[in-house]
């Protein structure tokens, strides 16, 4: 994989002040002294049958990458994947309408995109965004004795995958569209409340996310998983086997470097390597400013600001991450 990006990165520009070295959440490119570039995309596969929803579920997941890093999105562009043959024109028009919806929510206008061909159905985002050099949120830059915040429940994959077999019922599923098509708008203001480090919980789950973190900061994060905030029945679908490849496959990638408590069942273990759609901001914060933080959080009109965790300094012969019981 080095040899394959190496010579990305050896043609960046100066100016690039986020590359991907440290699988954070956008691309950060500075114009001048007091302005930078926010750039990101991302598209997905359909996680609910009614298109419309699936076009806001798929822009509030590419436009929270901009958030994450602080940003505010100005302009997003749709990419679109659809079947040669089959799809009736008035389900895409669906799917673009909820995506343009969302944006709007955002403030932040759509002024085109592109489409290909494809087998299955693909929506999302290319985001525009701005942030001030020196007000950039990074994944890699928590410090020992951060606090840790989660701003939306987990459990979306194993609802998701639940809701395809007709396990979840209408209180689930309003939950699971209330998490999906929420906007991580808070991101904007995080910077200024103290946030040393911010990510969003998406495709690699809690487990994958906060490694990157961890080990792009070199702390250790411990997390309280009885804090947790969770989707209705989150737990007891992966327990029931409502997962998905991803939740195998995040699980092999964070292999020896999670330690999970003694006793903890494979079902609050799958839930923690669930892959997210839309999930929400992992904040890091120093103590002092916790209860500002949380407080903001609850007045911003956040799903949740469950503080689930801290950081402390890691030891090479312990655990990236600890999931206590």
């Amino acid at each position: 994989m080095a040899e394959i990006l190496e010579p990305i990165r050896a043609a960046a520009s100066s100016d690039l002040l986020v590359g991907f070295d440290t699988a954070d959440d956008a691309g950060v490119c500075r114009i001048n002294n007091g302005q930078a570039v926010v750039s990101t995309a991302d598209f997905i596969t359909p996680v609910v049958d009614d298109p419309h929803t699936f076009g806001r579920i798929a822009a509030a997941n590419s436009l929270s990458d901009v958030y994450a890093m602080g940003g505010t999105p100005l302009m997003a562009l749709n990419l679109l994947g659809y079947p040669p043959v089959g799809l009736p024109n008035w389900v895409l028009g669906k799917i673009l309408a909820g995506g343009a919806e969302t944006c709007a929510e955002a403030g932040c206008p759509v002024a085109g995109g592109h489409s290909v061909r494809d087998d299955e159905i693909k929506f999302g985002l290319s985001v525009t965004g701005a942030v001030h050099p020196d007000k950039i949120l990074r994944n890699c830059t928590a410090r020992p004795g951060d606090r840790l915040v989660l701003t939306k429940p987990l459990g979306t994959g194993a609802l998701v995958a639940a809701l395809k077999k007709g396990r979840v019922d209408e209180a689930g599923y309003e939950a699971l569209v209330t998490c999906m098509t929420t906007l991580n708008k808070c991101g904007v203001h995080l910077f200024d409340l103290g946030a040393t480090a911010v990510t969003d919980v998406t495709g690699f789950g809690l487990s994958g996310h906060a490694l990157e973190v961890a080990k792009g900061s070199n702390v250790r994060l411990t997390f309280d998983t009885g804090a947790l905030p969770l989707l209705p029945e989150a737990v007891e679908l992966c327990g029931e086997g409502f997962t998905c490849g991803g939740t195998k496959s995040n699980a092999s990638f964070t292999g020896n470097d999670i330690r999970y408590a003694d006793g903890m069942g494979e079902d609050m273990i799958g839930l923690l390597n669930d892959p997210q759609t839309s999930g929400g901001l992992l904040i890091a914060v120093p103590p002092e400013r916790l209860d500002e933080m949380v407080a903001f959080l609850g007045e911003f009109g956040t799903l949740v600001a469950s503080v689930i965790g801290e950081a402390s300094s890691h030891r090479p012969d312990g655990p990236w991450l600890d999931f206590t019981a």
